[in-house]
């Protein structure tokens, strides 16, 4: 099955959840040549192992929270919260509690 993505000037409701981060799905919101936005939704305990990407992200707290590791680095990103990483910095994720955030790649 095809992912639909929006369409220009479309709306995303981003707390579709209802404040139950668990029932809601990742989702690949948009992506454009430059630019891709996920909402990626990370239950307590759920891991995103070690990785990069080439371009800029930003990774902002909707709900929940999540722990945001770099090598060398550990932080607690709350909701309400936005990070900030250049391109090519390995990082992981992992739920503390149930969690969603709004993703936000630079594409190259």
């Amino acid at each position: 099955m095809a992912l639909t993505h929006l369409a220009s000037g479309d709306i995303a409701n981003l707390h579709a959840m209802g404040g139950d981060a668990v029932s809601g799905q990742s989702v690949a919101l948009f992506k454009s040549e430059q630019l891709e936005v996920i909402r990626l939704v990370l239950p307590a305990g759920r891991a995103m192992p070690m990785h990069a990407v080439p371009g800029e992200i930003t990774v902002q707290c909707l709900e929940g929270s999540i722990d945001f590791e770099t090598p060398g680095r550990k932080q607690r990103l709350q909701a309400g919260q936005l990070l900030f990483l250049h391109g090519g910095e390995p990082h992981a994720l992992l739920g503390v509690d149930d969690a969603s955030v709004l993703v936000t790649i630079v594409l190259n």
